[in-house]
C-alpha cells in the first residue's frame, strides 16, 4: 500500500478546468468532497477497496460532476483543481471556495 500511496502522491498536481476538460467530455472525471483527503480516495480506488468507494458514494462525498458544476467551470476554465490521476479516472478538488 505504502508504494502505491508514494507513487499516487508523486502524481498529484494542481491543474486548470481546461487541461481536465477533456476527461469530463469522456465522463471520467470523479469530484472528490473537501472532507475527504485526495490521496486517501485515490489508494482506495488504486486498491479496489469496494466497502469504502461505496460508502463515500452513498454518502454523496465522490461523485460525478453535475451540469452545474460543469457550467460553472466552463464559465471560470482557468479555475484551479488538485487532481490525481487513477486510470481511468480523473480525482479533482476545488482549489477555490
Amino acid at each position: 500500500m505504502e508504494e502505491i500511496r508514494k507513487r499516487l502522491q508523486e502524481d498529484m498536481a494542481d491543474v486548470s478546468w481546461d487541461d481536465i476538460k477533456p476527461h469530463a467530455q469522456r465522463d471520467a472525471v470523479i469530484v472528490v468532497n473537501d472532507e475527504l483527503n485526495l490521496l486517501d480516495v485515490g489508494v482506495a480506488i488504486a486498491q479496489d477497496d469496494k466497502m469504502m468507494v461505496e460508502r463515500w458514494i452513498t454518502k454523496q462525498l465522490i461523485n460525478k460532476p453535475s451540469n452545474q458544476q460543469l457550467s460553472d467551470w466552463n464559465i471560470n476554465p482557468t479555475q484551479s483543481f488538485k487532481t490525481l490521476i487513477v486510470q481511468p479516472f480523473v480525482l479533482v478538488q476545488s482549489l477555490e471556495a
